[in-house]
């Protein structure tokens, strides 16, 4: 897919050897702060961060991508099974924020899972991935508060769902 300009953002089976790359890139604080919800022990313990990523690429369930920006790995999306439901995840390198990538990754998984409804959720003043969302269809069905780990605070979030 080509995105961006004369960028060309593309997406491919996420593999052990990008784990490295995945976890330098989640290391960002202000990106922890709005993804909100991070898995405290992965978030800064690679060996934790790699044995966490072995479990997904190991579920055939779980589809998850490497977002790449004219080669280079600037992040991943996925989708996965949470409660009953399929649920979309996405986490793009800070400097690639506000240039469609994001949008056009999503975009991209969302062409490949056909599967509906998929549901995703953001913390409410996680405004850019709300616009992201939004741009792919998704809307807003409900709202809860929940303990955030990456902000040790409660925190509401807001719950999106693209239907059929």
């Amino acid at each position: 897919m080509t995105e961006n300009g004369a960028r060309d953002i593309s997406l491919r089976p996420l593999t052990e050897d990008d784990i490295p790359v995945l976890f330098e890139i989640q290391l960002d604080e202000d990106a922890q702060w709005l993804a909100a919800f991070t898995d405290a022990a992965a978030a800064r313990d690679a060996a934790a961060f790699e044995r966490k990523y072995r479990k997904i690429l190991a579920d055939e369930a779980i589809v998850n991508r490497v977002v790449e920006v004219d080669g280079e790995i600037v992040g991943s999306v996925a989708t996965f099974p949470m409660e009953g439901d399929t649920e979309l995840t996405y986490w793009i390198r800070k400097d690639w924020w506000g240039r469609g990538v994001a949008s056009a990754a999503v975009a991209g998984l969302l062409a490949e899972v056909k599967h509906r409804p998929i549901h995703a959720r953001v913390v409410e003043d996680n405004t850019g991935s709300v616009r992201v969302l939004e741009r792919n269809g998704f809307v807003r069905v409900g709202s809860e508060d929940s303990f955030a780990p990456g902000r040790q605070a409660t925190v509401t979030e807001l719950i999106f769902m693209l239907a059929g």
